[in-house]
């Protein structure tokens, strides 16, 4: 499974500038739905519900919010970079402003691991994580998560 599997270039997020987590959260959640036609109410309550069992805050400015949700037909995800970092009760206390936001249908069982695994492993390159931070569009920023080795040489 690929990045470019999970996301389109509508699905890429630059300039964000949510004021907390719930807005942030509320954010994506209406990106998601313009991408699957889903209400945005759902979505939401979706994240929000996995929030509450714990963050999706993994640290090093880099959250995963994700969820399952009913009627969606693939795996699909939105990434957004924040213009400005925000409290997000990451595992290391830190702020947050690379966020990834996976949704997968009810029954994605070890696909939606595999895709969660998948993001993880990207964000967890600090290369690829310093090239996101420095990109200059939406465009590039698409780029460098979708090269398949999980890093680019697209100049940022």
């Amino acid at each position: 499974m690929q990045i470019a599997d999970l996301l389109s270039p509508e699905g890429v997020l630059t300039g964000l500038k949510p004021k907390d987590k719930k807005q942030l959260i509320h954010d994506l959640s209406a990106r998601a739905a313009q991408l699957t036609h889903l209400p945005e109410r759902r979505v939401f309550e979706v994240l929000t519900e996995r929030e509450r069992l714990g963050t999706t805050g993994v640290g090093q400015g880099i959250a995963i919010p994700h969820g399952r949700v009913a009627d969606l037909d693939k795996i699909m995800g939105v990434f957004a970079r924040l213009e400005t970092p925000i409290a997000y009760d990451a595992v290391d206390n830190q702020p947050v402003d690379l966020v990834f936001m996976l949704l997968a249908p009810e029954g994605a069982g070890a696909d939606h691991l595999k895709a969660l695994a998948r993001v993880s492993r990207l964000l967890r390159n600090q290369a690829a994580c310093e090239k996101l931070r420095s990109a200059s569009n939406a465009e590039v920023l698409y780029a460098i998560l979708t090269e398949p080795s999980g890093t680019s040489s697209v100049a940022a």
